[in-house]
């Protein structure tokens, strides 16, 4: 029995209670694990990882001199949530990115819930992410933020809670859609035991999505995916995607405005493009407007856009959303704008440019992470009680210098999932990145991208830091088998 020995060590556990039986909807996967040898589980673990890295499943890391491309990590130990936990997640989503979207479009006009002090003014108006050249634009359809990629954790105490939002250019899905490729393929009857929600139908939903932002009325608006190029982090996935949905992957130079009309070069003459899936940080998309030193923006795009003849997803200025100061005023956010309570929870947050939070954190530092509210990919935090006396010394010193730029969280003691390590299973802390998509109607990919932190207690998931990833199986089956079947 594989899983005998596991021990969940006093954490929440995805798979197991605390008496050790597996949880609902488990029991398959379970059953069938326990019934491979560990040789052949293993065997699966390689020929996975061998068949991802055929698929060139790669990212980068930034300020590497050597390896600065790899192999996302993976584990065949998937993360499973039943049917009935994630209704209440899609539902929390849904209405998150509902009012997340409209707080973008009031501030970018009428701005009243400034105005009605729910939300301070100094704090959105200094955001990294808050753009003034957006003031007055209208996005089609008054979205703002098309694709989100919303962080959940799960506490000890087993609730799921919004750790952070992605509104700008969010990254991970192509890994979901590989990672069930190969998860069906390495094991078909746990797969078709368990009842997984497809995610397959995610590439047509998001063609569909940018097609419906088009502003033409061509039956077939010309959509592509434009890519900073293949230095980018998550050029992978840029390609993939475009090659998934058959529409082309452009850069900067292969785009030019002409009587405010964004065109195309082709082998045949200019061809105009209808909607760009943008994978480029607003700063550097049109040097008229933002970053005049930049090579990889669109000059004049900017005019396009507000001339209503090219849609861009997601809208320049989605990032005053994404500042983690402003994160802490979401719950605050439905219920201004849907008159609703969160269906899902924030992580209790401390802002450091309030003196009361701030005198807190810095009494605190060895209990508490903090975090730089414009970084992501886990650089730029402290976790805490992992850093030395002397970081946390280091660190106070930059807090104190710049509060507006810091917030900190408690320690979550974060789920875990079983990982196959050497020749047995062992807990790895896990967070979920579920995949929303806002166009004519709102759709979240069921499961999403399970990092785990590779690293035996580090609970940093990020690819960056050392972490990989798992799939993520929502199950619904009526009677689970309790036999000890093959896979």
């Amino acid at each position: 029995m594989r899983f005998d020995q596991y021990e969940t060590e006093g954490f929440f556990d995805e798979m197991f209670d605390p008496q050790g039986r597996p949880r609902p909807g488990t029991e398959a996967v379970v059953n069938r694990f326990n019934a491979l040898p560990l040789e052949e589980l293993k065997r699966r673990q390689q020929a996975a990882e061998k068949a991802l890295l055929q698929m060139g499943i790669t990212f980068s890391v930034y300020g590497e001199e050597q390896g600065t491309e790899r192999i996302f990590p993976f584990d065949i130990v998937p993360r499973i949530l039943t049917r009935g936990e994630w209704v209440g997640i899609e539902a929390g989503l849904k209405q998150r990115v509902q009012a997340l979207n409209l707080f973008i479009d009031d501030i970018y006009h009428d701005q009243k819930i400034l105005k009605d002090g729910i939300v301070p003014e100094e704090l959105v108006l200094s955001a990294a992410g808050f753009r003034p050249q957006c003031m007055g634009l209208r996005p089609a359809g008054g979205i703002w933020c098309h694709i989100t990629g919303t962080d959940l954790v799960r506490g000890g105490d087993g609730r799921m809670y919004v750790l952070e939002d992605n509104l700008r250019c969010p990254s991970g899905v192509s890994y979901v859609l590989q990672n069930r490729v190969v998860m069906k393929r390495s094991f078909p009857l746990a797969f078709d035991a368990a009842r997984v929600s497809p995610v397959s139908d995610y590439v047509n939903r998001l063609l569909e999505m940018l097609q419906f932002l088009a502003p033409s009325r061509r039956d077939k608006p010309v959509v592509a995916v434009w890519t900073p190029g293949i230095y980018n982090s998550a050029y992978f996935e840029h390609s993939f995607l475009a090659q998934q949905m058959g529409v082309e992957l452009v850069e900067g130079r292969d785009l030019v405005v002409v009587d405010d009309q964004v065109m195309m070069r082709t082998t045949t003459g200019l061809k105009p493009v209808d909607v760009l899936y943008r994978r480029i940080d607003d700063d550097f998309i049109d040097p008229e407007v933002f970053r005049a030193d930049s090579m990889l923006g669109v000059p004049g795009l900017m005019r396009a856009y507000r001339a209503g003849r090219v849609s861009l997803a997601n809208a320049p200025g989605t990032g005053v959303a994404d500042d983690k100061a402003v994160y802490a005023y979401v719950p605050a956010i439905i219920k201004y704008y849907l008159g609703e309570d969160p269906i899902l929870a924030n992580v209790e947050t401390y802002l450091c440019w309030r003196q009361e939070d701030l005198r807190y954190v810095l009494e605190h530092l060895d209990q508490l992470v903090v975090k730089k509210v414009g970084e992501s990919g886990g650089y730029g935090m402290l976790v805490g009680p992992h850093a030395s006396a002397r970081e946390r010394a280091e660190y106070a010193e930059q807090i104190k210098a710049n509060p507006r730029d810091f917030i900190a969280q408690p320690t979550l003691s974060l789920s875990r999932v079983p990982t196959l390590v050497d020749d047995h299973f062992e807990g790895r802390h896990v967070d979920l990145r579920p995949y929303i998509l806002y166009g004519e109607d709102i759709f979240v990919m069921p499961g999403g991208l399970t990092r785990v932190a590779l690293k035996k207690g580090s609970l940093v998931v990020n690819s960056s830091q050392g972490g990989g990833s798992k799939d993520t199986w929502v199950v619904d089956p009526p009677n689970l088998p309790q036999g000890g079947a093959s896979c």
